[in-house]
């Protein structure tokens, strides 16, 4: 039997190698970018402005994150007060999902990353705040650490759950979404969780029913920081007819 030689032509041979490179470094590249590198998270100004963290998660509802979120932001265009830097963490840097749908890129990872001082918490309500985010001890350790240092700590619908399962109202009065507050009662038996008030501001904790009341809630922690006027100044560039007087709420210093 015959030796068979077959001969590739040596462009085919360098083209295969090419090839196989490119298509192992486009492998490496891909790892690499999926990979997180830790991180040190900077804002402007940090030492004169009220750096402010909200919580997100996938399944977090778009309003109890957007209105807090819009209001703080829009200090920033308010001059001779002590503006907000206004930023989202979680437990990474990939998109998360909102239980709507919209997809939102975190400013930084709570597990990997070094954030700057917290001055004020938000905890939007999200899907899985009333069974399984409950039982998550990394993002409950990241909020007791960000309550340590936090002068105020809110929290829209059942964003309280989560304050409460990290043990932060155990001296506190609270509420939560309307229909979720017997819920809240029942597992949370030795907390004092108040109805027919849309917000409670009790020390540092500011608990309020979500939804667009949210807006409101964030509008008191406003006044209470930068007087009537500012408040109403936020307020109408949201269109938003501001009256505390108004807004069913309960204050507990």
């Amino acid at each position: 039997m015959k030796n068979v030689v077959i001969i590739f032509p040596l462009s085919l041979l360098i083209a295969g190698l090419l090839s196989c490179s490119s298509e192992s470094t486009t492998a490496t590249l891909s790892a690499k970018k999926e990979e997180e590198v830790p991180i040190r998270l900077q804002l402007p100004e940090e030492e004169t402005r009220y750096n402010v963290a909200f919580l997100i998660m996938d399944g977090v509802y778009n309003t109890e994150l957007t209105a807090p979120y819009d209001i703080f932001q829009h200090t920033v265009f308010r001059d001779g007060i002590r503006q907000m830097n206004v930023f989202t963490v979680a437990n990474t840097r990939h998109p998360i999902t909102t239980f709507e749908g919209l997809r939102i890129l975190p400013d930084a990872n709570y597990l990997t990353d070094t954030l700057p001082r917290i001055d004020i918490l938000v905890v939007p309500s999200a899907e899985h705040h009333l069974d399984t985010d409950l039982d998550d001890e990394a993002m409950l350790d990241f909020v007791r650490r960000a309550d340590r240092e936090a002068e105020f700590v809110t929290s829209h619908c059942d964003g309280a759950f989560v304050l409460a399962a990290a043990g932060l109202l155990n001296n506190s009065i609270s509420t939560t979404f309307p229909s979720d507050i017997d819920q809240m009662r029942a597992r949370f038996p030795e907390l004092d969780i108040r109805k027919d008030v849309l917000f409670v501001h009790d020390g540092k904790y500011l608990t309020s029913a979500g939804g667009a009341k949210s807006f409101e809630a964030t509008l008191y922690l406003t006044e209470h920081l930068y007087g009537d006027s500012i408040a109403r100044s936020l307020a109408g560039g949201l269109v938003i007819d501001w009256r505390l007087s108004e807004v069913p709420h309960l204050i507990n210093h």
